[in-house]
This record gives C-alpha cells, structure tokens and sequence, in this order.
C-alpha cells in the first residue's frame, strides 16, 4: 500500500491511495454530513425528480470531447487528480483560455441544474477541480464557474485564499468522516425537502421522540408467516 504525504500548513496528514476522495463528496458533505456519509459510508443512494434531472444535465457533459472556438479550447469530461489532497474526479467543462503570450489557463465550469445562486458547497467543489488543474498542470487558476440550467447563467467564483483554505479543510473533514466510518445524527433543515435519501436518512424521527421508538421497533421485525 503506497502512502502519500500530504499538506500545506496546518493541513497535514498520511493518506493511503485507497482513501482517496470522490470530487463530488466534497460538495455532499457541505450539504450534509450525513448525506455525504450514507452514499460513501453506508453505501446508500436513491434517485427523486432532482438527481434525475442533475444526471440528465451531466449527461450531455460526461461524453469526452475537445472543441476549438477562437481564443479557447473547451474539454469535456475532464479527468482530475491531485496526490497532494488524495482527491479524484473529472470536470463537467475546462475552458482553456489562450493568453497573448501562447499560456493557456485553465477555468473549470460545473454545471448545476437549479437557479443561478450561491452556495458554499458548489464554490469548493469548482475550487477542488481548480486546485487539482494546477497540480496536474503547474499553471496557477484564479477563478472557474457554475452553469445554473435553470437560469442558463453562469456564476464565476474567484478562487481567493478564504475558498481555497475552505477547500483543504473540507477535504480533510470528509477523510475523517470516511475513516472513522462514522454517519452523522439527522438533523431536519429545509432543505430536507429535496433530498432524495430523506426515506433513509428520516430526519423527522430525530424530532419526534414517538416516531423514532415506533421504527425502532419494527426494523428489525420478521414477516409472519403464513
């Protein structure tokens, strides 16, 4: 088993290539813990109207291609990597920008199914591609984007060092999450309400003491015979 050293600062650990992080995870986890730890701990996933509609997006991404347009060439489904994080995945979109002196820069491009807004977990998604793209490639990447379908408009993220530092440590509190094999207590929030593990994960159970005893009860339950 080989093991990497990795770190920068305060973000220093032993990682073995069998721990390496899926990309995506990173975003599940800012979502919610406990999400991210049934699908990478538990095993656990199930398809509702939004995850079909977000694989329908990606659908037309994950297909491998290049195009040339004048001053940028766009590749899809793009592998990434970084040994310095232990982290994996591909990139829905590069765009690489040709500068005046031949340079070409790098600028990922996600591409998310809901309305053009803000969220945490999208932002250090994108900055986890762009931090890998300059590993793999050695040229520094200040800034990427979403695609909101929804709103067919992108939002460009300027990767600062408060995102990158919120990038790293997000990495390191998913490894944590996988190596302890731990799965987060339910907590209710609003946006329960599209979650497709909420049959799963049941948050209300957590908030209604009757509930929880009543499932507790019958887990584990056997069908009577006939």
């Amino acid at each position: 088993m080989m093991e990497l050293l990795l770190g920068r600062g305060e973000f220093k650990t032993v990682v073995s290539e069998e721990l390496y992080i899926l990309l995506s995870a990173l975003n599940q986890y800012l979502f919610c813990p406990r999400r991210c730890a049934l699908i990478h701990v538990e095993g656990v996933f199930d398809e509702n109207a939004y995850t079909v509609q977000g694989t329908l997006l990606h659908d037309r991404t994950d297909t491998p291609g290049v195009e040339e347009r004048p001053g940028v060439r766009i590749a899809r489904a793009v592998p990434l990597y970084s040994n310095r994080l232990g982290v994996v995945g591909k990139a829905d979109v590069v765009e690489f920008h040709r500068q005046a002196d031949g340079l070409e820069v790098p600028y990922p491009v996600e591409y998310k199914r809901g309305r053009r807004r803000q969220w945490d977990n999208d932002d250090v998604q994108v900055c986890a591609q762009a931090l890998c793209l300059e590993e793999m490639m050695g040229v520094g990447v200040p800034a990427g984007a979403v695609f909101h379908a929804a709103s067919k408009r992108r939002r460009e993220i300027l990767f600062d060092d408060a995102l990158r530092t919120l990038t790293e440590r997000t990495v390191q509190d998913v490894r944590r999450l996988l190596v302890e094999g731990r799965v987060p207590l339910a907590v209710l929030m609003p946006k329960c309400d599209g979650c497709s593990l909420r049959e799963v994960c049941l948050p209300e159970a957590m908030h209604d003491p009757h509930r929880a005893e009543a499932l507790a009860r019958d887990v584990f339950r056997p069908e009577e015979l006939p």
